[in-house]
């Protein structure tokens, strides 16, 4: 199941990227694409699509299985249970811990993610080489993986999960005539919803992955069926410091 759940999101990936590349918009994109964009974008989806993986099945893994050596297996819960506590409750979590990284003590480094200046799917990792190692995905999927019986809901969840953050990273705009878009604007983070979050037109808005609810629970959902005329910001960080800061 776990090769299934990669499958998945390496053709959304293919699939995004391929239609990139045939529209005539995305492919202005990617020429103006700068080398440091292209090196920086490269190095994020190598570490979220490969490094991240390894290590969840490795070093993370083997440390539950030292602090809970007897709670392997140990939750025996229906897939459609494990799919909710994958796709509902830790984009809860995930929530919380993207607002943390707004927070002041955190934003010199989840700055980097938002230097992306077009909604491109080749963006969607853009981060420091480490910050993976803040977010909750890392720790809380390891954990679970391990507590449950059968991961086979949880882990499709987790698909699902991937896959929608490399779609809302892109410029495939459902239209808004059409009835896939009435049935998943009510709830579902959109590209248009996140490019809003990227943009420097509304501050502290649109910070959910999968659902909509908890930005409108918490009071930090904008509404727009447009996409802002201008995304990302400028630093003043030099290229290693993008990677490596405050390390450099």
């Amino acid at each position: 199941m776990q090769i299934f759940a990669q499958l998945i999101i390496f053709t959304t990936f293919i699939g995004l990227f391929g239609w990139t590349i045939t529209n005539q918009f995305g492919r202005i994109q990617l020429q103006v694409k700068s080398r440091e964009d292209w090196l920086l974008d490269g190095v994020g989806l190598t570490i979220q699509g490969i490094l991240i993986p390894l290590l969840q099945a490795t070093l993370v893994y083997c440390l539950y299985h030292h602090l809970l050596p007897n709670y392997q297996g140990y939750l025996k819960l229906a897939p459609v249970f494990t799919f909710i506590l994958s796709f509902v409750l830790v984009d809860y979590l995930y929530y919380w811990n993207h607002r943390l990284l707004h927070n002041r003590l955190f934003w010199q480094v989840h700055q980097v993610h938002h230097t992306v200046t077009q909604m491109d799917v080749l963006g969607t990792s853009r981060n420091t080489l480490w910050t993976s190692l803040l977010i909750v995905y890392l720790w809380i999927h390891t954990l679970l993986l391990y507590l449950l019986t059968d991961p086979t809901g949880y882990l499709l969840g987790v698909s699902l999960t991937s896959a929608l953050d490399l779609w809302r990273h892109s410029r495939l705009i459902i239209s808004k005539n059409s009835w896939l878009y009435r049935f998943l604007f009510p709830w579902l983070i959109l590209p248009q919803d996140h490019a809003w979050h990227h943009c420097s037109e509304v501050d502290h808005c649109n910070y959910g992955a999968n659902l909509k609810i908890w930005d409108k629970l918490h009071g930090t959902y904008y509404e727009s069926n447009e996409l802002p005329s201008v995304i990302g910001i400028t630093t003043s960080l030099t290229f290693s410091q993008k990677l490596l800061f405050p390390f450099s």
